[in-house]
């Protein structure tokens, strides 16, 4: 049996730099449209969004139709909403707001099967192929081919960036500059001085230990990010496209009717509707 490798890992390992889409909506379709443009991993999110775990296994499901790494931004929780998008397929788990090392360290035990961790051993769902695979097999590629990334959004965890990215067991780390700037008193200041700095230390930390830095968003100038060391690109949201294009739309038919002559403009609306 065929496990499938992360795409997302074996770009990286080619020198490459991935790309990902952040998912706020619930409707696998939304992820087909993602895989069908070339993107190279999606970004499901259960921290902020009301996904459900039947709606997240569709999600991931459309996710390896199109051959595109499935992300999930799990909830804050136990060893069991940590496993449970692991072994419904998706390619790999975003933790947020992971603070410290002991924190980074048991994460990677409960989602690392031993030597590397001390994962509960199951194979039974669709990461092992319903029993099909065999173990040894199975737990390998759990280890080396499930994607962990760790979230740094606060002041606390910026302290301890360095002592995190050292834990070994994890892939990389997403630098979360929204969370930070609130915390920080400067929320979506983005380009302050202090945002700025935490978001190359994570970059540097993640560097130093063989970690890969991922990126919320352009949150900088691409070549910025890039001479820092992020390597990982996420573009943006569905929910932002599909607003930016409404709006877009709106803009021109506003104007096609504010070029009508005035006595087949229609009556003007009341700014309440």
């Amino acid at each position: 049996m065929n496990l499938r490798p992360s795409r997302v890992l074996k770009l990286l390992r080619d020198g490459q730099l991935p790309t990902v889409l952040k998912i706020n909506l619930s409707d696998p379709r939304v992820i087909e449209i993602a895989g069908l443009t070339g993107i190279d991993a999606v970004w499901i999110c259960m921290e902020h969004v009301p996904n459900d775990w039947t709606g997240i296994e569709n999600q991931v499901r459309a996710g390896r139709v199109h051959n595109i790494d499935t992300l999930v931004r799990v909830a804050r929780g136990s060893y069991s909403d940590y496993i449970r998008p692991l072994e419904a397929g998706a390619t790999g788990i975003i933790v947020p707001h992971v603070a410290s090392a002991p924190e980074a360290r048991q994460i990677v035990e409960w989602v690392r099967f031993h030597p590397v961790g001390k994962r509960a051993l199951d194979g039974g769902n669709i990461d092992g192929q319903f029993c099909l695979v065999p173990l040894p097999d199975y737990i390998q590629h759990s280890n080396t081919e499930r994607v962990v990334i760790l979230q740094i959004e606060s002041p606390e965890a910026l302290e301890n960036v360095e002592e995190i990215a050292a834990v070994p067991g994890f892939d990389g780390i997403l630098f979360g500059p929204g969370d930070f700037s609130h915390r920080i008193g400067k929320a979506g200041q983005l380009d302050d001085p202090e945002v700025v700095a935490a978001r190359k230390r994570v970059a540097a930390a993640c560097q130093r230990h063989g970690k890969f830095a991922m990126a919320a968003g352009f949150i900088a100038p691409f070549p910025d990010l890039l001479a820092e060391g992020y390597r990982v690109f996420n573009l943006g949201a569905d929910v932002i496209a599909l607003t930016n294009y409404v709006k877009q739309r709106l803009d021109v038919i506003h104007g096609h009717i504010a070029a009508l002559p005035a006595a087949t403009q229609p009556p003007a609306r009341s700014p309440y509707h």
